[in-house]
C-alpha cells in the first residue's frame, strides 16, 4: 500500500525516512515526497555493466555550475541543452526493510519536455540518490537550484529478511 501524506510525515519526523530536505510542508504530497536538485553533471566517459558487477565501471561525470542571473540571487540556474545528465538530489533516505521507494518525474517536468529515469529505492537502502535527467525539448530546459523535479512514492511491503547491501550503500 502507498503511504499517504500523514504516514510519510510521521516516518520522516520520527524515523528519519528522508533527511536534508528543504521544506517538509512543500515537499510532502498527498501520496509521496518531492525531491530537489542539488547538482547536475555531464557524462564524460562511457560505463560498463556486467552480470556479476566484477567488471562494472560507472561513467565519469563533471559538474555543471549553476549561473546566478543577478549577483544578489541566492540560487542559480542550469541551462541544459537536449541530452542526458546525472542529477544528484539534496535529500538522503533511510528506507526500512518494510518499504520500497518508486520514483516518478513531476508532471511539470514532463510538460517542459524532460523526464527522469530512476532505479528502485530498495528496502534497506540508506544514503544519497542520483538519477538520469533526459531533456528532450529541442529548446532545452532551465532548472533552478533546489527545484523539485521528481516524486518518490513509498510503498509498504512485508519486511524483507535482508535489505540492500550493494556498493552504493552509504
Amino acid at each position: 500500500m502507498v503511504l499517504n501524506k500523514a504516514e510519510l510525515r510521521e516516518m520522516i519526523e520520527q524515523e528519519g525516512l528522508v533527511e536534508d530536505y528543504i521544506d517538509l510542508e512543500t515537499q510532502l504530497t498527498p501520496n509521496g515526497f518531492d525531491v530537489t536538485v542539488d547538482k547536475v553533471e555531464e557524462f564524460e566517459s562511457r560505463g560498463k555493466i556486467d552480470f556479476s558487477n566484477s567488471e562494472r565501471e560507472i561513467s565519469e561525470t563533471e559538474a555543471i555550475e549553476p549561473v546566478k542571473e543577478d549577483s544578489g540571487d541566492d540560487y542559480g540556474w542550469w541551462d541544459l541543452e537536449p541530452g542526458s545528465y546525472k542529477v544528484r538530489i539534496n535529500e538522503r533516505v533511510d528506507i526500512p526493510n518494510d518499504l520500497v521507494g518508486i520514483v516518478f518525474p513531476r508532471s511539470s517536468l514532463l510538460r517542459c519536455g524532460a523526464f527522469n529515469h530512476h532505479g528502485v529505492w530498495d528496502a534497506g537502502y540508506e544514503g544519497g540518490i542520483v538519477f538520469i535527467l533526459k531533456v528532450e525539448n529541442p529548446e532545452g530546459l532551465r532548472i533552478k537550484e533546489n527545484a523539485r523535479v521528481a516524486q518518490v512514492v513509498f510503498m509498504g511491503q512485508e519486511e524483507v529478511g535482508k535489505g540492500y547491501e550493494g556498493k552504493f550503500k552509504a
